[in-house]
């Protein structure tokens, strides 16, 4: 089936909207865009001359529509986490789904290399039959004790060589990040070795001051793990990981924007000091999608009282709650302009893992993973390759042209 979407505010590459925009999807590609009634004119002459009843048509009455949200950060949904086995993972990515996610890195807590291992195959296997499954991201196991969050201290580490081969081959080529702290002895090493294989080294839960963390730069560290959280803040003597980032064009941020883990205002401070650069993730863990109460992270239980997840019995906070829809909808209420906004959802993240030139925007060619979303920036419908996977309190549009 091919896709024809008409009658939308269309977000397209180089900070533009397109009001009236159109888009025809086939063979899970974009094949063309226009504006205004010209798709009627192009309808019988589409790009392989498809008729009217081989296309779903959907009017979407002026809505946003934006490339399909990805998330470099997410540790599970829905009551389940990523470590939990193939039935779990494909429960959790279902909630992300539905709430517009259309490609996912399983982000997996410190843990002994066996249960790494497990689940890091249980993430490659999943990954070969489900697109929104992008691959894995280690959160750990080599991070700072003193920066550790939410993560077990009993399983943090030095970074070892033999222990990153075995990780890399248990993941199988489907391992897409890991964060580390640079001030760990053999971590420049380590750098190096996981960007020679493709994976991006990502700075966090880390000790480093601004030179340490400008020399995991130059490693090749290209991300910094949700900014502001597990490292040291913002200095007017000591300028810290924060901005080593600002500063290297190389780098991008990581921000979770729920309104708890960092202050509307210096969300919108990171988007000016680091454009183009900032990724929204939602560092979601098994409440995801649904209420308050008592949850796992990695192998830690995790209480969550109006929305925010904490380890239980402390203050600490373990996660989020979110789903990238809403890290989207907070980002436009602080004042992000909107083409910005998408872009951390989108296109920012693209290019953080290598997949600019493919994912992450309504650009010819591009794979059609698509967002519909209403006035209010909730998500109506969304599209993976072109076919519609979720359907989410629609308005009263139209599903064929008239």
């Amino acid at each position: 089936m091919s896709l024809l979407i008409y009658d939308a505010l269309r977000y397209d590459p180089g900070a533009r909207r397109v009001g009236g925009g159109w888009l025809y999807a086939s063979e899970g590609k974009i094949q063309a865009l226009g504006a205004g009634d010209t798709w009627r004119r192009s309808w019988s002459g589409v790009p392989g001359g498809v008729s009217d009843d081989a296309t779903v048509v959907v009017d979407a009455g002026g809505g946003h529509l934006v490339p399909g949200f990805i998330d470099l950060h997410a540790h599970g949904g829905g009551g389940h986490r990523f470590e939990g086995g193939p039935v779990a993972l494909r429960a959790a990515l279902d909630v992300h789904r539905r709430h517009g996610t259309t490609g996912l890195v399983a982000s997996l807590a410190s843990s002994d290399l066996g249960s790494l291992a497990r689940s890091l195959g249980d993430v490659a296997e999943l990954a070969g039959h489900d697109p929104l499954v992008l691959g894995s991201h280690l959160e750990g196991p080599y991070l700072s004790p003193h920066q550790c969050g939410a993560h077990d201290t009993a399983m943090l580490r030095q970074p070892d060589p033999g222990e990153i081969s075995a990780l890399l081959r248990a993941a199988r080529g489907s391992l897409r990040q890991l964060t580390i702290a640079p001030e760990l002895s053999g971590a420049l090493d380590a750098i190096r070795r996981l960007v020679a294989a493709g994976v991006v080294a990502a700075v966090g839960h880390t000790e480093a001051d601004y030179d340490q963390a400008r020399a995991a730069f130059d490693a090749g560290a290209t991300l910094l793990t949700h900014a502001y959280n597990a490292m040291p803040q913002i200095g007017h003597r000591a300028p810290g990981p924060v901005v080593a980032a600002f500063d290297d064009e190389r780098v991008s941020l990581e921000i979770i924007n729920d309104g708890h883990h960092v202050d509307p205002r210096v969300v919108a401070l990171t988007f000016a000091q680091a454009p183009g650069r900032v990724a929204l993730v939602t560092d979601a863990m098994a409440a995801a999608g649904l209420g308050d109460g008592r949850y796992l992270l990695g192998r830690r239980e995790v209480t969550v009282v109006d929305g925010t997840a904490t380890l239980s019995g402390t203050a600490t906070l373990a996660g989020s709650t979110i789903t990238s829809d809403e890290s989207l909808r907070r980002a436009v209420a602080t004042g992000i302009e909107p083409v910005n906004a998408v872009a951390a959802v989108t296109s920012v993240p693209a290019d953080v893992l290598g997949l600019g030139d493919r994912r992450g925007r309504i650009s010819i060619g591009y794979r059609a993973d698509l967002v519909l979303l209403d006035a209010d920036w909730k998500v109506t419908r969304v599209f993976s390759a072109g076919t519609e996977v979720a359907r989410v309190a629609i308005p009263a549009h139209r599903d064929a042209p008239p």
